[in-house]
C-alpha cells in the first residue's frame, strides 16, 4: 500500500543583485560611514527600508570633548542604531535619552519629528578605542508618520539569540525567527510593519538556510568576510549588501570564513515617497511643511 505525503519545501529567493558602497563619507565628526543604500539606486528593492550606513570600524584617539552629531531633526520615519564596538549617547526633544554599547540597540521612532543629538559616550570618548555601528532608517507608512514619537532602548540581554548547528548564530533583534531545524525566537523591537532585522554570525565552512516571508524585500549584508548567498551571490570583504526578490522564503548562506552579516527583509510600503534631508513623507507639500514646522520650534527641544 502506497501512502501519500506532502513534504514542505521552501523556494529560494531570486538575488536581484550585489553592491559595494555607493558613497563613503563622514556624518558629523564621530561616524565614518559607507552607504550601502540608497547610494546604489536602491528604494523599491529594499522598502521599507530607507537607508543603511556602517559606521568604521575607525580607530579614534582619546580625546577632551566628544565626538559626533549635534541637534538635528527627523520627521516621518523611525531610525535604528545597532552597536558593536564603541559607545554612543542619545538625547532628543521628545526628553528620551540613553547610551547604547556593543550589542545594543536603539531604535527612535522620529514619526511627528524630533530633534536629536548621537556623541560618543564620555569614557569612550576619554579612552578612545575601535567604533563600529550600523544605523538604518526604516520608513513608516502614510497613517503612521505623524503619529507620537517613541524611543525603544534595547539592550543586548534583550536580544534572543538562536545557536546554529555550525558554531554560529543569529540574534534576533526585530521579528520572528523561524525555521525546520531552528528554535524560534521574537525579537524584542516593537514595529509598525512586518520586518526582520538579524544579526547573524557564521563560523568558517558554515551554512544555514533563513526562512522569511513570501512577499518580504530582502538583504544580507555583509559586515566581514567571505559568502555566498543562495549558491550565486558573492559577497567578500567588507560592507556589502546582495538584495533579493519578493518571491521565495528561503535564504541560504554558506560562508568560507568567519563572517559577520545583517539580514533584513520586510513587507514593502507600496507609497510615493517625497524626501528632503532629515523628512521622508509622502508629498512634497508635507516636505514643505516638516520645514516650516521646524523652522516655527514644533520639534521641541533638546
Amino acid at each position: 500500500m502506497t501512502i501519500a505525503t506532502t513534504i514542505a519545501t521552501t523556494t529560494q529567493k531570486k538575488v536581484l543583485g550585489t553592491y559595494g558602497p555607493g558613497s563613503s563619507h563622514w556624518v558629523g565628526d564621530g561616524f565614518p560611514v559607507r552607504n550601502l543604500f540608497p547610494s546604489n539606486g536602491l528604494q523599491l528593492e529594499v522598502s521599507p527600508f530607507l537607508m543603511l550606513d556602517y559606521a568604521g570600524p575607525q580607530y579614534f584617539k582619546p580625546a577632551t570633548a566628544p565626538r559626533g552629531v549635534g541637534e538635528h531633526p527627523h520627521r516621518g520615519f523611525e531610525t535604528v542604531t545597532i552597536a558593536y564596538q564603541g559607545s554612543v549617547s542619545h538625547r532628543d526633544s521628545s526628553g528620551n535619552a540613553g547610551t547604547i554599547v556593543p550589542g545594543d540597540v536603539q531604535w527612535m521612532t522620529a514619526a511627528s519629528g524630533v530633534l536629536h543629538e548621537e556623541m560618543h559616550e564620555a569614557e569612550f570618548t576619554k579612552n578612545g578605542g575601535v567604533f563600529e555601528m550600523i544605523q538604518l532608517w526604516v520608513n513608516l507608512p502614510a497613517k503612521d508618520k505623524m503619529s507620537k514619537p517613541g524611543y525603544q532602548a534595547i539592550t543586548s540581554a534583550q536580544i534572543p539569540v538562536v545557536k546554529l548547528a555550525g558554531g554560529g548564530h543569529v540574534r534576533v533583534i526585530a521579528g520572528e525567527l523561524n525555521g525546520e531545524e531552528l528554535a524560534p525566537a521574537k525579537g524584542a523591537a516593537k514595529t509598525f510593519t512586518p520586518l526582520n532585522v538579524w544579526d547573524v554570525i557564521l563560523k568558517a565552512g558554515e551554512k544555514v538556510e533563513l526562512t522569511v516571508p513570501e512577499g518580504h524585500n530582502t538583504a544580507v549584508v555583509l559586515r566581514k568576510g567571505d559568502v555566498t548567498v543562495n549558491g550565486s551571490a558573492k559577497l567578500s570583504g567588507e560592507a556589502k549588501i546582495a538584495t533579493l526578490g519578493r518571491e521565495g522564503e528561503a535564504v541560504t548562506i554558506e560562508a568560507k570564513e568567519d563572517s559577520q552579516l545583517v539580514l533584513l527583509s520586510g513587507e514593502p510600503i507600496n507609497e510615493p515617497i517625497a524626501s528632503y534631508g532629515p523628512f521622508v513623507m509622502n508629498t512634497r507639500e508635507e516636505i514643505m511643511q516638516a520645514v516650516t514646522d521646524l523652522k516655527a520650534g514644533r520639534f521641541g527641544r533638546l
